[in-house]
């Protein structure tokens, strides 16, 4: 039942835009420097390697301007190095207004981000604001931030991301 209304919530969102063949993606977390840049690089990864980066658009931003500018958290590069994947290039910003119109869909990597964003989303935003893991299989609800731990929570953040990236890719090609 629940796995339903996030498939119709999507399905919603790509209704009524404006002819725009390609979807948007946006990962939120709170300082743009760990959780959302690693699911914005795994993800576009995930794009890439599925032949869709001409469809899919993915970046990240935080709902905090703590990080702005800076690149994602060293121990976040080097865990996506070593599965292969790269979080090069990306910069943290802040969430902006102008994020509710442009993306399709507004990934909060935990409830306390998903609640901010909604609390800042314009009135008739067209953005879907989901929790990433509602698009995985397993129990576990939110991507804990891992700025404050060692380097096994990076690496459990990769697996989480890993996996979420999987069922996301999934949904949006079935729209």
């Amino acid at each position: 039942m629940y796995r339903q209304t996030v498939a119709a919530a999507m399905k919603q969102a790509t209704r009524g835009r404006d002819g725009m063949s390609k979807t948007s993606v946006l990962f939120v977390c709170m300082g743009n420097i760990c959780r959302s840049p690693t699911a914005e690089g795994v993800f576009r990864h995930h794009v890439e390697s599925a032949g869709l980066a001409d469809r899919i658009e993915v970046d990240s931003a935080g709902t905090h301007a703590y990080h702005v500018g800076e690149p994602p958290d060293h121990r976040a590069r080097a865990a996506a190095e070593r599965r292969g994947m790269s979080l090069d290039g990306i910069r943290a910003r802040r969430v902006s207004s102008a994020d509710f119109e442009r993306f399709d869909y507004i990934i909060a990597m935990d409830e306390d981000n998903l609640f901010r964003l909604r609390d800042e989303a314009p009135d008739g935003h067209a953005a879907v604001i989901r929790v990433f893991l509602e698009f995985a299989s397993g129990c576990v609800r939110v991507v804990r931030d891992q700025f404050f731990g060692g380097a096994g929570g990076f690496e459990r953040v990769l697996d989480l991301v890993v996996e979420a990236s999987q069922g996301l890719l999934k949904a949006l090609s079935r729209d």
